[in-house]
C-alpha cells in the first residue's frame, strides 16, 4: 500500500508530495475547493496546517485525501 511520507504546502492550493513508493510531485487540491468541507483549504495560513497522517493528508479539521487519491492524481518531477 502506497503512503504519503511527506506532504508541504506549495504555491497556492498544491502541495509537494512525496509517496513511499518513491515518487515526488505536485498535488494539486484547487479543483475539490468548492466542495463542502474542502472550502477552508482556502484560506492560505489554514492551508499550510497540512500534515501526512494515517497515509495520507490531514488538515485539523478533519478535511483529508487518501494516498490512492494522491496517488493517482500526482503531477510528477522528472
Amino acid at each position: 500500500m502506497i503512503k504519503v511520507i511527506s506532504a508541504i504546502p506549495n504555491s497556492p492550493n498544491t502541495l509537494l508530495v512525496e509517496l513511499s513508493d518513491g515518487r515526488k510531485g505536485t498535488f494539486d487540491v484547487g479543483p475539490y475547493l468548492e466542495r463542502g468541507i474542502f472550502k477552508e483549504l482556502k484560506n492560505p495560513s489554514y492551508f499550510k496546517q497540512v500534515k501526512a497522517a494515517y497515509g495520507g493528508v490531514v488538515w485539523p479539521n478533519e478535511q483529508d485525501f487518501s494516498p490512492e487519491t494522491i496517488s493517482v492524481e500526482l503531477i510528477e518531477q522528472r
